[in-house]
């Protein structure tokens, strides 16, 4: 990765971006992708409507409510991965998803919970992100196993 953002600074791109395109203004590639990920989300609206009372909103698991920056982030996320096709064959995967469903949506969704199982896992371990364990998890959603040969995580690379 060749930054790392902070939680603020990423949240100030969702609201920055929705801001841009409410007042006709030119957006970049990545606000384009990210504008679409934000029309999808409509229920994130007022949220983005309102970023003094939510730049610094905590949303924890017991409060029973889904953090829409992460999960917007999660989408932005699978956009870039399909975009590079990395890991290799996600994008086909993705494609089998939305075939099978019929809703683009739907799919990001599925491959979201692999992803977030992955995080979970690396957090929970430790060890570093899983490709094994993603892609595992993406094939398991069309009712494939395992691949035939393991991947080598990013992670491994000059042990």
């Amino acid at each position: 990765m060749l930054f790392s953002p902070s939680r603020q600074d990423a949240r100030r791109f969702f609201f920055d971006t929705w801001h841009k395109s409410k007042s006709g203004e030119t957006l970049s590639d990545l606000e384009q992708i990210v504008l679409s990920i934000l029309i999808d989300h409509p229920e994130y609206h007022p949220i983005l409507e309102n970023p003094e009372a939510f730049m610094e909103q905590e949303w924890t698991p017991d409060m029973g409510e889904t953090n829409p920056f992460l999960h917007l982030g999660l989408h932005v996320a699978i956009a870039e991965q399909r975009s590079i096709d990395q890991p290799f064959g996600i994008r086909a995967l993705y494609a089998q998803l939305a075939l099978r469903h019929g809703d683009e949506h739907r799919a990001q969704h599925e491959i979201m919970e692999c992803l977030g199982e992955m995080i979970w896992h690396a957090q929970r371990y430790g060890g570093g992100p899983d490709v094994n364990r993603y892609i595992t998890c993406v094939r398991g959603k069309l009712g494939m196993g395992e691949e035939d040969a393991p991947r080598v995580n990013p992670n491994d690379i000059g042990d």
